[in-house]
């Protein structure tokens, strides 16, 4: 688990999640993830790996890639 886990950026929180799905339950952790991955600006749901808003432009395009943006940007270029 530990290997699939650092291959990519998105997975960086898989255990942080794991633990708070078990928590506070799944509903709970799900509504958070929304508010986690949506736009600070303009609340688009965006990917881990858009460093800006898909619809805004604004940047970071939410609280997982302001957290995480040094980490996910090497794969990004990887990428493209």
């Amino acid at each position: 688990m530990k290997t699939f886990q650092a291959q990519l950026p998105h997975r960086i929180e898989l255990w942080k999640s794991l633990e708070r799905i078990k928590e506070a339950g799944y509903e709970t952790w799900y509504a958070e993830m929304i508010e986690h991955y949506s736009c600070p600006e303009c609340h688009t749901l965006n990917s881990a790996y858009d460093l800006a808003c898909r619809r805004c432009g604004s940047s970071p395009s939410c609280a997982y890639v302001r957290l995480h943006k040094d980490e996910i940007a090497p794969h990004i270029t990887k990428m493209t």
